[in-house]
């Protein structure tokens, strides 16, 4: 790549013009992880969490994350989203809450920056809602993995890293 798509000819930054480009399918899944105590998995699974039902609040915060992306990151196109889907999956054996955040839409750009900010937004909540029962809950591995539309077509994205 031989410049820079977000700064113009005198170096300040600018949106990137997508005006030309057609409209395609495009969807983007990402990936994060929530590690905490057993006994703060427990309690999300019991349904015993002070806050309330968490992964309930993680999904809606998570979808309405994605939906205000371009609000949140500077130069981030506003989209026309089709859906939001943000899912949980408990690890017992790792004391973790796995959220994958998948989004879709038909435009000029890809929602590979939605797909990552529900993920992150997920995972903030569910520290927020689970901090005063432990203080030792760490969010990892945000990531995207995979993507799908526009000129480059589908691309899975490895998840050794």
């Amino acid at each position: 790549m031989d410049e820079l798509t977000h700064l113009d000819s005198k170096g300040l930054p600018r949106m990137v013009d997508v005006s030309g480009k057609p409209d395609t399918c495009r969807q983007a899944i990402a990936c994060g992880t929530v590690r905490m105590k057993a006994a703060t998995l427990d309690l999300i699974k019991e349904g015993k969490m002070a806050k309330g039902d968490v992964l309930a609040s993680a999904r809606l915060a998570g979808i309405m994350a994605a939906k205000r992306t371009s609000d949140l990151i500077p130069l981030c196109h506003p989209l026309l989203i089709g859906n939001v889907s943000v899912d949980f999956t408990m690890d017992d054996s790792a004391s973790a809450v796995e959220i994958k955040a998948s989004v879709n839409s038909i435009g000029k750009t890809g929602v590979e920056m939605e797909a990552l900010t529900a993920v992150a937004v997920s995972a903030l909540t569910i520290y927020d809602m689970c901090k005063a029962a432990d203080r030792d809950i760490t969010i990892d591995h945000i990531r995207l993995t995979a993507k799908s539309g526009g000129k480059s077509g589908v691309i899975s994205i490895g998840q050794d890293r």
